[in-house]
C-alpha cells in the first residue's frame, strides 16, 4: 500500500536527520555543532476509512488534512 492521499496526492517529502553532539549555548555550553546527517523521509497522516466516491464505498488512504477540511463523505 503507497504511502499517498487518495484524495489530494499529498506523499512523502524528503529531508535530513541531523546529529549533534555538545551542550547549547543557553544552557551554558560551547555550542551544539552538527556530527552526522543522513536522509529521511516525513511522511502523511494517513487514516483508512470507508469514504463514497461516485455513488460507489470505497476503502482508501486519506490524509486527516483532507479529513478536517470536509472534502470527503464518509460510508
Amino acid at each position: 500500500m503507497s504511502k499517498i492521499c487518495g484524495i489530494c496526492g499529498k506523499g512523502s517529502i524528503p529531508g535530513n536527520k541531523y546529529k549533534r553532539r555538545g551542550l547549547v549555548r543557553r544552557k551554558g555550553g560551547a555550542g551544539s555543532k552538527i556530527t552526522g546527517k543522513t536522509l529521511r523521509r516525513f511522511l502523511p497522516n494517513l487514516q483508512k476509512i470507508k469514504i463514497i466516491i461516485s455513488g460507489t464505498v470505497r476503502r482508501t488512504n486519506v490524509c486527516t488534512c483532507c479529513i478536517q477540511k470536509g472534502s470527503i463523505v464518509k460510508a
